[in-house]
C-alpha cells in the first residue's frame, strides 16, 4: 500500500510551501522544547537564586543564577545523601525483582506455553484495569501480616519490592517481545537437549536483554518517584526515599536550598534515560534486524 501524503515531495521542495513549513516546524520543536525544558530549566535557575529574588521575580531567575553554594547546603544541612542511597536501593531492587518475575512470566506464557497458558496471559492483563489505589488496602494488610504467618514486612525495602515484581506492564511486553523470538532456535536447543532452564539462560535470556532492560529501566524510574506507598510501608525515616522525605524537607529548609535538593532528586533518573537509552535503543534495532 502506497503511503499518501498531503503534500508531495515536489510540492515541498516549493519556496512558497518550504518555507512556511519550516517556519511552523520550528515553532513546534521550540514550542515541545518549552513545554518539556522550560519547568526543569526554571528550577535549576530558581536553585542557583536568593529567595527574595525568586519571590519577586520568579522570570527574572535566569540573570542571576551565582549561588552555587545551595548546592553545598543541600548536602551539609539535610541528609540527603542518606535519602538519595535509600532511594537507588529501591529503585535497584524494583528493577531486578520486575526483571526476574517478567522474564520468569514471558518465558512460561510466550515459550513453554501451557495449556493454561491464555487464562493466565488474561489474568495478567486484567489487573491493568484495576486502578491501583483499589488495591492499596489488601496489599498493605498482606505486607503487614504476610498471609497470616505473623511476619511483617513494614519498614523493610522488600515491602516495596515485592509489590514493584508484581507489574503486569512489565510482564507483557516481554511476552509480547518473546513471542517475536524464533521458533526455530527453541526447537534446535529441546533437539539437542536442553532443558527449560538451560534454554532460558543460554538462548533466551541473550536475545531478551533489550527488553529487559527497558523494563528495568521503567521499572527503576517508577520506583525512584514513587510516593504513596513508600510512604505507607516505609515509616521509619532511616529508611525513607528521597521522594516520601520531599514533604518535610520543605519545611525545614530554605526555598532556594529546597530547589537544590529537587533539582539533585531529578537529575538522576534524568541521567540514568540519557546515559542508557543509546545502547538500549541500538541492541533492540539489532534484535529487531535479526528477526527481520
Amino acid at each position: 500500500m502506497s503511503e499518501v501524503a498531503i503534500l508531495t515531495p515536489a510540492e515541498r521542495r516549493r519556496r512558497g510551501v518550504a518555507v512556511p513549513l519550516f517556519v511552523v516546524h520550528a515553532l513546534v520543536l521550540v514550542g515541545l522544547a518549552v513545554a518539556g525544558l522550560g519547568p526543569l530549566l526554571w528550577l535549576v535557575a530558581a536553585s542557583l537564586g536568593e529567595t527574595g529574588d525568586v519571590l519577586a521575580d520568579p522570570l527574572g531567575v535566569f540573570a542571576r543564577m551565582t549561588e552555587w553554594q545551595h548546592y553545598v547546603d543541600a548536602f551539609r544541612g539535610v541528609d540527603t545523601a542518606r535519602l538519595l542511597g535509600n532511594t537507588l536501593v529501591l529503585a535497584a531492587g524494583s528493577a531486578a525483582v520486575t526483571v526476574v518475575v517478567a522474564l520468569s512470566a514471558g518465558y512460561v506464557i510466550a515459550i513453554m506455553r501451557p495449556r493454561w497458558a491464555p487464562i493466565f496471559s488474561a489474568a495478567v492483563l486484567a489487573t491493568i484495569f484495576l486502578p491501583a489505589i483499589v488495591s492499596f488496602v489488601p496489599l498493605y494488610l498482606t505486607v503487614v501480616d504476610l498471609f497470616g504467618t505473623g511476619i511483617s514486612l513494614q519498614n523493610t525495602y522488600w515491602a516495596v519490592w515485592l509489590p514493584a515484581a508484581a507489574n503486569a506492564f512489565a510482564v507483557l511486553l516481554v511476552t509480547g517481545f518473546l513471542r517475536g523470538l524464533p521458533r526455530e532456535l527453541i526447537e534446535a536447543a529441546q533437539i539437542d537437549g536442553a532443558g527449560p532452564l538451560r534454554i532460558m539462560w543460554s538462548v533466551v535470556l541473550p536475545l531478551a536483554r533489550p527488553i529487559l532492560g527497558v523494563v528495568a529501566l521503567l521499572a527503576a524510574i517508577g520506583a525512584w518517584k514513587d510516593y504513596l506507598w513508600p510512604s505507607l510501608v516505609l515509616t521509619d525515616p532511616k529508611l525513607r526515599p528521597i521522594s516520601v522525605a520531599l514533604p518535610m524537607l520543605e519545611r525545614t529548609n530554605e526555598l532556594t536550598t529546597f530547589f537544590a535538593i529537587l533539582v539533585v532528586a531529578a537529575v538522576v533518573p534524568i541521567a540514568l534515560f540519557l546515559v542508557f537509552q543509546r545502547p538500549l535503543l541500538a541492541n533492540a534495532g539489532f534484535s529487531a534486524g535479526m528477526k527481520d
